[in-house]
C-alpha cells in the first residue's frame, strides 16, 4: 500500500489551513469594515469555531469603540451566523 500525496477527504486535514473561521465585522449601515477595523489580540482567523466564538466574546467591547456594530461568523466563504449585534 503506498500513502498518496493528496490527504484524503474523510480527513481533517483536508481542510487546508485549518484557519478558516473567520469574522466579518459590520459597520452600522451593514457595510463590511473587516480589513479598515484594526482588531484586538490574535489574528482574526481561527483553526476552531469556538476559538473564533471566545475570542468575540473577549473583544466585542474593543470592537465596538473601533465602529463595530455587528459581526458574522463564516467559516471559509460560507456564513454560519450573523449578523450579531455587539449592543446589547
Amino acid at each position: 500500500m503506498t500513502n498518496s500525496p493528496e490527504p484524503s477527504g474523510f480527513l481533517p486535514e483536508r481542510s487546508g489551513s485549518r484557519a478558516a473561521w473567520h469574522w466579518q465585522l459590520l459597520d452600522a449601515a451593514g457595510a463590511d469594515i473587516s480589513d479598515d477595523v484594526a482588531t484586538p489580540g490574535p489574528p482574526p482567523r481561527f483553526a476552531a469555531q469556538g476559538d473564533a466564538e471566545t475570542w468575540v466574546g473577549e473583544v466585542w467591547r474593543e470592537l465596538v469603540e473601533a465602529g463595530v456594530d455587528a459581526v458574522t461568523l463564516l467559516e471559509g466563504d460560507r456564513h454560519v451566523y450573523g449578523p450579531m449585534s455587539l449592543h446589547a
